[in-house]
């Protein structure tokens, strides 16, 4: 079939729900993506923030292929050993105590919200209490992920959502105190907001909601679906700000590519949840389970947070020239490999040209590019994505 005739068919068999770019891509290798027609992409997306240690990467798909053929799935009734082990990984790397495993990080959200607030009606035995989320943020589009997603424009059509959701504005801290009540039993928020444009927290700000929390008695849950796994230069974002939450949500790059999330928590809160408050038949199965051992294992032997923080800022300086010589280029920023351009002019008609340059490139609402390529990328691929970018940006 060609391209052509593949797309025909999903058209007419896929419900719409996504605006997909007219290519059919077939097979990866590195850094590099190829349609069926044969054409090579250098992908600065990585599937959406997923795919961190590259594509046909052999001791990731051997490990795979060895765990196929000892055992797929079990359920959640017993035990099973690739799961154990994902659970010490995270619990080592990411500083909370106990580990829920969900299937995305939509569904890791959701987890992350039922558990605060069960913590909060074992405390006091009432069932209105409030979360503060923040406006542009991003959580997902599951009913409980879109309640404390702050951007009208995914919720309108499916009100009314959960209750009890009040928005504070990112960064502003006297915001976030203005909406407590006694209440609130949580704040929600990603350290670096990814679909919101890609905007880096302030120390101060996350350190203010942490004392904030700590004086009212109010659960920090951070979304580090996007900007955790290595993404900002630190394992956890967290980690980076010193500002540490009492419950943190995964994804993405935790299983890079098979799809797998988690929530996890300090030992204290996670003791809310009991037998029957929460489950899920897939979550913590031994094949993706042996997908997020064997990237703790690669992002520990390939050094790959120090080799982020190194790329991260080598694609920042390069970014920062783009705004400094172009007028419609208005701002670089983010942290590691998760940054942003900031445009005057809409993004999308630039990822359509890099497109069809051989770059793949994402948006971030309107006028933001996001770069969030694999984490293995190079100097030698930022310099390439910048050549394909300057050419379209000189002929604007």
């Amino acid at each position: 079939m060609t391209a052509h005739e593949y797309i025909e068919e999903a058209e007419q068999s896929l419900i719409h729900t996504y605006n997909r770019y007219q290519i059919v891509l077939e097979k990866g290798e590195g850094v590099y993506l190829y349609d069926v027609d044969g054409k090579k992409y250098l992908d600065f997306a990585a599937g959406i923030a997923v795919f961190a240690l590259g594509y046909g990467n052999k001791e990731y798909n051997d490990a795979l292929k060895a765990q196929i053929d000892k055992l797929l799935h079990t359920s959640n009734l017993y035990y099973n050993v690739p799961a154990i082990e994902a659970a010490r990984h995270i619990i080592e790397n990411s500083g909370m105590d106990r580990v829920f495993f969900t299937n995305s990080g939509t569904e890791a959200i959701e987890g992350a919200i039922k558990l605060a607030r069960k913590y909060a009606y074992l405390k006091d035995g009432t069932t209105d209490h409030e979360i503060i989320a923040m406006n542009h943020s991003f959580h997902g589009r599951s009913m409980g992920a879109l309640s404390v997603t702050g951007n009208v424009k995914y919720q309108e059509a499916f009100k009314p959502l959960i209750g009890g959701i009040e928005f504070a504005d990112f960064n502003d801290l006297e915001s976030v105190k203005a909406k407590v009540t006694d209440k609130t039993c949580a704040v929600i928020m990603e350290p670096v907001q990814g679909e919101g444009g890609l905007y880096p927290a302030k120390k101060e700000f996350l350190e203010g909601v942490r004392n904030l929390c700590d004086e009212k008695g109010i659960l920090l849950i951070f979304d580090e679906v996007q900007c955790g796994m290595g993404r900002t230069g630190s394992m956890f974002a967290w980690q980076r700000y010193g500002v540490k939450p009492d419950i943190i949500t995964m994804a993405k790059a935790l299983g890079c590519g098979v799809p797998v999330g988690a929530f996890a928590a300090k030992e204290a809160v996670a003791a809310a949840l009991v037998p029957g408050d929460h489950g899920t038949t897939y979550g913590g199965n031994p094949f993706a389970c042996a997908a997020v051992n064997e990237v703790f294992r690669q992002f520990e032997q390939k050094h790959i947070t120090q080799h982020v923080v190194e790329i991260g800022a080598y694609l920042n300086k390069t970014l920062s020239k783009f705004a400094e010589t172009y007028e419609f280029v208005k701002e670089a920023r983010g942290i590691g490999l998760m940054q942003g351009l900031e445009l005057t002019i809409p993004a999308g008609d630039i990822i359509l040209k890099a497109l069809d340059a051989g770059l793949i490139l994402i948006a971030a609402g309107q006028n933001v590019i996001r770069f969030v390529p694999p984490l293995v990328i190079t100097e030698e691929h930022v310099d390439e994505m910048a050549a394909v970018l300057d050419g379209i940006f000189a002929g604007i």
